[in-house]
């Protein structure tokens, strides 16, 4: 992912795996937030209900004053884990992570969503409850 960030739009982009989420230590993330400004918090957990938008919550109170747009959450699809030949359509893929880059955070300069995720479109698949 970083390096597709690099080579393609030439971004640098910070990636910090979280691996343990309680507890969490924050001082990474605050540290790169107050670099770039910027923060995308992906999982293969399904989104609604998810740590992720705990996190967000946290981010956005603690680092409010660092950030130049909202914590953005990508995760899979609200629905039943689908069989192996559907992963591509539920879990979370690179090109989600660029779109919502794109679309939330900052444009991406000659970037064509893959997949709609537009405001319309979160609110529609969210009252379908998917």
């Amino acid at each position: 992912m970083a390096k597709i960030f690099e080579e393609k739009y030439g971004l640098s982009v910070e990636l910090i795996d979280a691996r343990s989420l309680v507890p969490f230590n924050y001082e990474k993330v605050f540290e790169s937030v107050r670099k770039t400004r910027k923060i995308l918090l992906t999982s293969d957990a399904c989104e609604r209900g998810s740590y992720l938008h705990t996190m967000a919550s946290t981010i956005s109170q603690l680092a409010y004053d660092e950030l130049d747009a909202p914590p953005t959450v990508v995760g899979a699809r609200n629905w039943i884990t689908p069989p192996d030949e559907l992963e591509e359509a539920f879990f979370p893929q690179p090109s989600d992570m660029l779109d919502a880059i794109h679309t939330y955070i900052i444009p991406l300069k000659g970037h064509k969503a893959a997949r709609v995720c537009s405001v319309e479109e979160k609110l529609r698949r969210e009252h379908l409850g998917v």
